[in-house]
């Protein structure tokens, strides 16, 4: 049986930055700099990306944001994961204290960071640092019944847009913390992309080979109870958690106002491949920060036909690679505005240019 209709869900418009004068205009320049073609590599397609985001010849980047989406999963009751529940709340309580990796990194790189208790399982205090926009105390267990109801699913899309539409600047990361949210995103990767379940699930936060396997039996049950639940919004509501749902929204929100998005590793792999189902245009402002070392993110990218700019072999999640590639992005910007032009710097170019 499908699942129902759910009631209309508006939906930001997204422009594609496809812009064959401007990109002519980029390409001429970056191609005339003082270096050989092509020398600068992956730096050069960043620079052209970046430009047609900015509809401009150089790049402004401003009061980069980072953005935390924090939530648990009922999922978790099934033993999918090597770490209790609890560790939701707790490590939200690290990043508010700031001590977690990516207070480390946005100290380091300048970004303003807010964690946003999107369906943590526990009543959290105020914090200047923290937006309560709880949906409920976790989803519902979806080897039983769908994670989401519908209204749920789609208030966690329009807060995750609210939120970015009162964020200044123009470049946003988005990162997680959630005990389970692999278990999700690997059902929306599958589900989505067509890929198995064998295929999307890897080991989390450190599985052994039994638990492994215990955990692809059940997301396989799972698969199986929401078989009918293909098209983006029924899957998200049947699989997905709150904090991949709101990443999505925000991400879509993000795309509408031609923000810069950096996408982090698998979980928000999994909240852009949502964002491009209903979008497919808000792909153009995706940069794709690192490949991680779960398993189903190296597949995601390459269903996304996304190269991503570094691979340390990080499986943190939190948004902590999207802010490791953040010197990347500086760079790209640096030398398309700030290197010289053969003519400018007296340097003869090619003998056949």
């Amino acid at each position: 049986m499908n699942a129902p209709d759910f009631p209309p869900l508006h939906l930001p418009a997204i422009e594609p930055i496809a812009d064959a004068s401007l990109e002519a205009r980029l390409r001429h320049k970056i191609a005339h700099k003082t270096k050989p073609l092509g020398a600068l590599g992956r730096l050069e397609g960043l620079a052209l990306q970046l430009g047609l985001i900015q509809r401009g010849e150089s790049i402004a980047l401003r009061e980069p944001q980072m953005v935390v989406f924090a939530a648990d999963h009922g999922i978790a009751a099934e033993g999918v994961s090597a770490y209790p529940q609890a560790v939701t709340v707790q490590m939200v309580g690290n990043m508010l204290a700031g001590g977690a990796a990516i207070n480390v990194f946005a100290r380091q790189h300048g970004f303003a960071l807010r964690v946003v208790d999107a369906g943590v399982a526990a009543d959290l205090a105020p914090h200047p640092q923290l937006l309560r926009r709880k949906i409920a105390q976790g989803t519902r267990n979806s080897r039983i019944e769908a994670a989401m109801t519908a209204a749920q699913m789609q208030a966690a899309l329009r807060a995750g847009m609210d939120i970015v539409s009162k964020l200044p600047g123009n470049v946003i990361a988005f990162g997680e913390m959630g005990i389970a949210n692999t278990s999700a995103a690997a059902l929306l990767f599958a589900r989505l992309a067509g890929v198995s379940i064998e295929d999307a699930t890897g080991r989390g936060t450190g599985l052994d080979d039994a638990q492994l396997a215990h955990k692809r039996k059940v997301l396989a049950d799972v698969m199986a109870r929401h078989a009918g639940a293909t098209r983006p919004l029924d899957a998200l509501a049947a699989l997905g958690g709150f904090e991949i749902a709101m990443m999505a929204g925000a991400m879509l929100q993000a795309a509408s106002e031609r923000r810069a998005v950096l996408v982090d590793g698998f979980i928000a792999g999994a909240a852009a491949l949502v964002t491009r189902s209903l979008a497919p245009a808000a792909q153009d402002y995706m940069v794709f920060c690192h490949r991680s070392d779960e398993q189903g993110h190296r597949l995601l990218l390459a269903h996304l036909k996304a190269q991503p700019l570094l691979d340390l072999g990080l499986r943190l999640g939190e948004g902590t690679g999207a802010l490791l590639a953040w010197p990347l992005l500086q760079s790209a910007a640096g030398f398309l505005n700030e290197m010289a032009s053969f003519d400018t710097a007296g340097v003869s170019g090619r003998e056949d240019a």
